[in-house]
């Protein structure tokens, strides 16, 4: 079930999901499908309403770290069969990723990349930049050595995915309470005993942080590190396309990424959904959108697509990317105290592996070992220096 605001919390919970993104709805259907009674999950605004409703929506396996393109593959499995399980619609485009190379070492990096993936099956290649230009005839490509594409990658709805998991949790009767902040989490000796909320306490013996940018400060309440900075990162959609321009940009193009610059654009409706990193940001809660980026962007587009540049913007917004030391998450279950998981710190690519997140959590929370090992992916790597590097970020 779901609670309306404003109504009683339960006075207690077998688990408290503290956060209502594609990770804390992803965990919830899980554990509730699996038969955990009593599953709670906490969002102190909306549903999808951080991180999650900001994101480009792009799923795919193409990673250099073998824990990520194992996510990300299951990830994948799992969007395909969405409208069955849990079974909603979600707006699946599984248009491909195509990473354009222009710079020989990225070239090497991609290669290593490309034949790890296959190793693991998936079936990704890598294109002769006239391969690439069928596929996206409007990118420039006169400088671009190779391509990396898988065509089952591609992009959906993260509203519509977060909604679908959180109808699905309920069905299974998990209470779903938004309008709700966690205000702190008491422990007795190692054990986790209750939540403390603006809505009152609910007595608990297991919490999973799914906080995302917020994620230190929901450890830090149970006394666990988790080094995670939020970043502001902001995109784009463009007004519709003229029918000369949606001919060389059409709308089975893949979601298309400059490896050089993370310059990366997708169709959207009638018009073109595009953003990229930008290298002088510094981390805080900045949610206004800033024009600080812009020149960068002209210049990527001038390059990549130049096209876009007489094209006019239509909408705008900016979200947090949640980044860690080595832009890895950070996934597993605390050591210093009982029954505190945690789910966060993706950089980047926490909506495409939400579904095998939740998964893994269900699977650690239950104590029975999960469908991918995510040891390497312990919050504890840091204190002994064990950064894991992904290449493909985005």
């Amino acid at each position: 079930m779901t609670t309306a605001s404003g109504s009683p919390l339960p006075e207690s919970a077998s688990v408290v999901v503290i956060g209502g993104g594609i990770m804390g709805t992803s965990t919830a259907f899980h554990l509730a499908e699996a038969g955990v009674r009593d599953v709670l999950l906490l969002e102190r605004d909306g549903l999808a309403s951080g991180s999650t409703s900001k994101a480009a929506g792009g799923i795919r396996a193409q990673f250099s770290d073998p824990v990520n393109i194992a996510l990300g593959a299951r990830g994948l499995t799992a969007f395909e069969q969405f409208h069955t399980r849990p079974g909603w619609a979600i707006d699946l485009h599984q248009v491909g990723y195509l990473f354009v190379i222009t710079d020989p070492a990225d070239l090497a990096a991609y290669e290593e990349s490309v034949s790890l993936q296959q190793q693991m099956g998936i079936d990704s290649r890598l294109l002769t930049a006239s391969e690439a230009s069928e596929l996206a005839p409007g990118i420039v490509v006169d400088d671009v050595l190779a391509a990396a594409f898988h065509s089952r990658d591609g992009y959906c709805s993260p509203e519509s995915v977060v909604h679908g998991y959180a109808a699905g949790a309920r069905r299974h009767g998990a209470i779903l309470r938004t309008g709700v902040s966690v205000e702190g989490i008491d422990i007795e000796g190692p054990d986790i005993v209750a939540v403390r909320t603006s809505a009152g306490p609910v007595r608990t013996g297991a919490v999973v942080c799914t906080a995302g940018a917020w994620s230190k400060e929901v450890g830090a309440m149970a006394g666990v590190t988790l080094p995670v900075e939020p970043l502001r990162r902001q995109i784009l959609i463009t007004e519709p396309l003229s029918d000369s321009l949606a001919s060389v940009l059409p709308s089975n193009m893949p979601m298309t990424i400059d490896a050089a610059t993370t310059f990366y654009l997708h169709r959207e409706g009638p018009g073109v959904l595009l953003g990229m990193s930008y290298a002088k940001e510094t981390t805080g809660f900045a949610h206004d959108f800033s024009e600080d980026w812009m020149p960068d962007l002209v210049k990527a587009m001038e390059r990549r697509c130049p096209s876009l540049l007489d094209v006019g913007i239509a909408h705008r917004w900016s979200g947090l990317y949640e980044v860690t030391p080595d832009n890895n998450a950070l996934i597993g279950e605390a050591t210093s105290i009982e029954r505190f998981l945690y789910a966060t710190g993706f950089s980047g690519h926490g909506f495409l592996q939400g579904p095998a997140v939740g998964e893994v959590l269900r699977d650690l929370y239950l104590r029975r070992e999960p469908p991918i090992d995510v040891s390497p992916f312990a919050a504890s790597r840091f204190a002994g220096g064990a950064l894991r590097a992904e290449r493909n970020i985005v």
